[in-house]
This record gives C-alpha cells, structure tokens and sequence, in this order.
C-alpha cells in the first residue's frame, strides 16, 4: 500500500479537501481507503444498542456487520493509540491510504492551511509535509503550492508522492 497525508490545524479544510480529492482518485481507478485520527472522544456506536452493551460488558473488539457496511470497534481501556504502522495492517489492501491526522508521523503529507483560521502553518516544524494547499501563503515557502480548487493537480501530487508502507 502507499500512504499520503493530510494534515493541518483544526477547522483548516482537512476534511473537505478530502471530499473533493477521494472521488478525484476513485474516478482515476484507484481503490482508496482512509484513516482519520481524531483527539477527541469518538463513538460510531450508540448506547442502548446491542454492540454498545456488549463492548461496554468488556469485549475488546466488537465488529458489527449490517447489510450495506461492518465496523471493528476496538476497545483501547486506557492503553495507548496504536502506531499508524498497526492500524495499516489491519486494512484491507488498497491503492492508497489516506491518512488524515498523525500530525507527527514520518510520511509524506499535504499541510491544509489558510491565512483566515488564524493558525500558523505547521511547516516547516512537523516532519513530512511535503506540499502546501490553501488560499494565501507566503512566497517564502519552499514547497510545493496548490491552490484549494485545483483538485486535479493535488491528486497528480497525492499519488506521485506517496509512499510504500
């Protein structure tokens, strides 16, 4: 598999470049899978529902399978997050991983920013980020530059730049 990320503060547009660049990919063949790492509490299960009850009766893992789509929830109970090289392997192989998140992780990546959040970039400062896409930046900048709309040459950069896991 090959990874690239997609990294940049909160609020940056991380999400919906994603939007527009996944079916920019998928139309060019590619099958494309994702991983998003969040700091905040996350839960893609309700209470009151039988895998909610039984993963807080103490499984470690529950997968649920529905008639469109199935999920592993696994259960950390205060251990630490798994290395992104752990979470890769328990994707089905694909294309491409996009990585959305892992800030601090050693893989090429695009840096989301724009001038109106009011957060500086995290270039040069985070390791990895290989390109810039925003709305405003510095001529300073030694990278690569995309603007936000130019959904077709940030695909031709993704996948030109990723790398093999």
């Amino acid at each position: 598999m090959k990874v690239f990320g997609i990294a940049g503060h909160s609020g940056m547009g991380k999400t919906t470049l994603l939007e527009r660049l996944i079916p920019e990919l998928t139309a060019r063949g590619l099958v494309v899978s994702l991983i998003k790492h969040s700091h905040k509490a996350i839960d893609i299960d309700r209470p009151g529902k039988d895998s909610f009850r039984l993963r807080e009766a103490g499984c470690q893992e529950v997968l649920l399978l529905g008639n469109e789509r199935w999920a592993l929830m696994h259960e950390l109970r205060g251990a630490e997050e798994p290395p992104l090289d752990y979470l890769l392997t328990r994707l089905q192989h694909c294309d491409l991983v996009l990585i959305e998140g892992f800030k601090h992780g050693d893989f090429p990546k695009l840096e989301v920013w724009r001038q109106g959040v009011g957060a500086p970039p995290l270039w040069p400062e985070w390791p990895g980020i290989v390109a810039i896409a925003g709305d405003a930046l510095a001529t300073a900048v030694k990278l690569p530059v995309f603007s936000l709309a130019d959904i077709d040459k940030i695909a031709d950069f993704a996948v030109s730049q990723a790398a093999t896991r």
